[in-house]
C-alpha cells in the first residue's frame, strides 16, 4: 500500500503566523504584476504626398473626333449610249487631270461624224448655186429683163439653202462632240475608285456610272461640337475661365489612327450655320494641304484646336480629386500640419491633372497620395509630390456622373467668330 504525504502543518515545521502570510503577501504580487496591461505607445501620423498650388497661365487644347473629306469627288460618268471598249487606268491610282480612263467603241461615231460631213457637203453646194443664182437674177430684175417672181424664188431658195447649211453644220458638230465622248477623261487630279462598269459592258443612262474621281490637295476635316459645350464655352469665355485665341483663329492640327501628329496644321474655314436636330450638333469645317495624298477621303483622326489660354489656372492631378455625398472635395494640409477636408469645383481634365475652377488657393498643399487613410483634423507627415510635366494632349472629357453643361467646359469656338 503507497503512503501519501499528508498536508504539511506549518506549525510542525517551524513556521509562524508572520511568515505565512508574508509568504500569500509575495505569491498576490507576483500574480498581480503578470496579469497586469502594457500601455501601447500612440501609432505614427500617416505620411502623405502633397503638392503646392501655383497657379499658372495653361495653355488648353481641344479634341475631337473627325473625319476627312475630299472637297471635289467628281463622278465618272458615259455621256453617250455605247460600248464600253477600254479601260486605261489601274484602280485606286492617283490620276492626273486630263489622263484618259476609259474609251468607248468608236467606230459608229466615227461613221455617223461621216455621214454628217456629207450632207453638210451637200447643203453648201446647194447653198453656193443659190447664192450665184441670185447674183445673176437681180442685176435682170432690176431692168426688168425677169419678172419680180424670179427675183423672189432666187431670193428664197439663196435663204433655204443657208438655214440647210446652218442644219448640217450644226450636226457635224454634235457628231464630232458625241465622238469625242468616247474618250473618257479624268477633270480633275486626284484618287481614283474602283471600275463600276467592265470592258464590253454596253453603257446607257441606266449604268453610266464608270467611277469616281477624289481631289487630294486640299482635304477638308469636319468635326462637330454640341451645343451644351458650345454654351459652357461662352461661359468660360464670358467669365474669364478661357481666353480664346485672336479673332477665334484657333490652329488645328490632327492625329492620325497611330498616334502621330500630321505635320501640316489647318485653320477653320466653314461653320455650319444652323444646329443638326438630329444629333444636337453643328458642323465646323478646316481645310488643310495635303500635298503628298497621305490623307485619304473618309478616314477618321482626331482633331485638336489650339490658341486657347487658361489664365492662373490651377491644377491638381486627378487622384487629388475625390467625390462624395456634396460633391467633388480634396484634402488640404494647414499649416499646423493637419489635413481639412475641403470642397471644389472641377473643370476640364488636362492630360492626367485636372483643372479647379473654385475651391483652392495659391500656397496651400493638396494630398494627392494617402488621401484614403484620411479623417478631418489628423495630423499627417507630408513628403513634396513630384509633379509630372503637363502634356497638354487633350482636354478629355469629365465623369460619365457629371452634367456637361455645368461640369464640363466647352471645347468650341464660337460659330460665326469661328468662320472668319
Amino acid at each position: 500500500m503507497t503512503n501519501f504525504p499528508l498536508p504539511i502543518d506549518p506549525s510542525r515545521r517551524g513556521f509562524s503566523g508572520a511568515g505565512a502570510r508574508l509568504a500569500l503577501a509575495c505569491v498576490a504580487l507576483a500574480l498581480a504584476t503578470g496579469c497586469e496591461k502594457k500601455v501601447a505607445a500612440p501609432p505614427p501620423p500617416p505620411e502623405v504626398t502633397v503638392l503646392k498650388i501655383e497657379p499658372r497661365d495653361t495653355p488648353i487644347i481641344f479634341e475631337y473626333i473627325a473625319q476627312t473629306q475630299s472637297p471635289q469627288q467628281v463622278s465618272i460618268v458615259a455621256r453617250v449610249n455605247g460600248f464600253l471598249d477600254k479601260q486605261l487606268y489601274t484602280e485606286g491610282d492617283i490620276v492626273k487631270e486630263g489622263q484618259v480612263l476609259f474609251v468607248m467603241d468608236q467606230k459608229p461615231f466615227i461613221a455617223q461624224l461621216d455621214a454628217m460631213q456629207a450632207a453638210y457637203d451637200q447643203a453648201r453646194a446647194a447653198y453656193d448655186t443659190a447664192v450665184a443664182n441670185l447674183k445673176r437674177v437681180k442685176p435682170l430684175a432690176a431692168v426688168n429683163a425677169l419678172s419680180q417672181k424670179d427675183l423672189d424664188d432666187a431670193t428664197g431658195s439663196e435663204q433655204s439653202t443657208a438655214a440647210s447649211l446652218a442644219q448640217a453644220k450644226a450636226n457635224v458638230e454634235t457628231a464630232k462632240l458625241n465622238l469625242s465622248y468616247t474618250t473618257i477623261a479624268s477633270p480633275l487630279g486626284g484618287v481614283s475608285a474602283a471600275a463600276q462598269q467592265k470592258v464590253g459592258a454596253y453603257l446607257n443612262p441606266a449604268n453610266s456610272q464608270l467611277t469616281t474621281v477624289s481631289s487630294l490637295n486640299p482635304m477638308w476635316v469636319n468635326f462637330s461640337i454640341s451645343e451644351n459645350e458650345l454654351s459652357s464655352f461662352q461661359e468660360q469665355t464670358a467669365k474669364g475661365l478661357i481666353i480664346p485665341p485672336k479673332d477665334r483663329n484657333f490652329t488645328v492640327e490632327i492625329v492620325l489612327v497611330d498616334g502621330t501628329t500630321f505635320p501640316q496644321t489647318g485653320r477653320i474655314t466653314y461653320v455650319d450655320p444652323s444646329f443638326n436636330p438630329q444629333t444636337g450638333t453643328f458642323l465646323l469645317r478646316s481645310t488643310f494641304a495635303n500635298p503628298n495624298g497621305a490623307l485619304r477621303p473618309n478616314q477618321y483622326v482626331r482633331a485638336r484646336l489650339k490658341g486657347a489660354l487658361r489664365p492662373n489656372a490651377v491644377l491638381v492631378p486627378q487622384s487629388a480629386v475625390q467625390q462624395g455625398a456634396k460633391g467633388h472635395f480634396v484634402w488640404v494640409v494647414d499649416k499646423d500640419g493637419k489635413v481639412e477636408n475641403r470642397p471644389v469645383t472641377p473643370g476640364d481634365w488636362y492630360g492626367d491633372q485636372w483643372f479647379i475652377n473654385q475651391g483652392l488657393q495659391a500656397g496651400e498643399q493638396v494630398v494627392v497620395g494617402g488621401a484614403l487613410r484620411l479623417t478631418a483634423g489628423a495630423p499627417v507627415k507630408a513628403t513634396p509630390y513630384a509633379a509630372k510635366a503637363p502634356d497638354g494632349a487633350q482636354v478629355a472629357k469629365p465623369p460619365a456622373t457629371e452634367k456637361p453643361a455645368t461640369k464640363n467646359p466647352a471645347k468650341a469656338p464660337k460659330p460665326v467668330a469661328a468662320a472668319k
